[in-house]
């Protein structure tokens, strides 16, 4: 390894194995209630809470450390209306047209369709965008490295802190996302690549049945 600065490693609780275990498993059962809500009510979530959980998104390992993401987060109702009748809009398109049959039968056991009225109703939606081109100093324009990858994990940080804090969540990916852009006041560089609704689930809400089937663990893990 070339010499460069370091300061010590983080200092971890010590732990006897099954003291891990019994933590990992804990986590395990704590993340696997976390459900995909369509359904939300408007009552109001704290700014702190979502503050809290973006900075912990803002933790997640990055390309160079170059941590190239933003996230835009919405409480005014005026825009979750304009992000609602813009991704509705291109919802009908990829329901009439965009999307092939097979994808169509892919998503109906989910039962998705395009009204999306939970961008108006839920009380917080997050746009995280990607930046092609950033660094760690704000005035850094240098090309950020493995965006995609990098963004795809803080989002995974962002979900699980938001579940922590007992909220429900929903991924949202209208395609194509640039209105996002616009809406959100961001850069041409910034690509918009998912939309996080954040709330308090209906009192009354469901998930599809077919959403709780998930891969066993010899189907998604090999020992070598």
């Amino acid at each position: 390894m070339k010499p460069h600065p370091t300061v010590p490693y983080t200092a971890l609780p010590h732990m006897t194995d099954a003291a891990r275990i019994a933590a990992a498993e804990a986590f395990r059962d704590h993340i696997a209630a976390r459900r995909t809500c369509r359904m939300f009510t408007d009552d109001p979530v704290p700014r702190e809470v979502i503050e809290a959980a973006i900075a912990a998104a803002g933790t997640a390992p990055s390309g160079a450390n170059h941590q190239p993401w933003h996230f835009a987060a919405i409480s005014t109702p005026a825009i979750k209306h304009r992000i609602r009748l813009a991704a509705e809009a291109e919802e009908r398109e990829f329901y009439a047209s965009r999307a092939g049959q097979e994808w169509l039968e892919a998503l109906a056991p989910l039962g998705t369709d395009e009204d999306k009225s939970f961008l108006d109703i839920a009380p917080w939606l997050i746009v995280v965008f990607g930046q092609r081109r950033g660094g760690i100093e704000p005035s850094d324009t240098r090309q950020n490295y493995y965006v995609t990858e990098s963004v795809g994990i803080a989002c995974g940080l962002l979900l699980t802190a938001l579940h922590g804090a007992g909220l429900a969540t929903l991924t949202h990916t209208p395609s194509p996302m640039g209105f996002l852009r616009e809406i959100c006041l961001r850069p041409g560089d910034e690509k918009p690549l998912m939309l996080i609704v954040a709330g308090h689930p209906a009192p009354d809400a469901t998930v599809p049945a077919y959403a709780l089937r998930k891969k066993p663990l010899d189907q998604i893990a090999s020992w070598l």
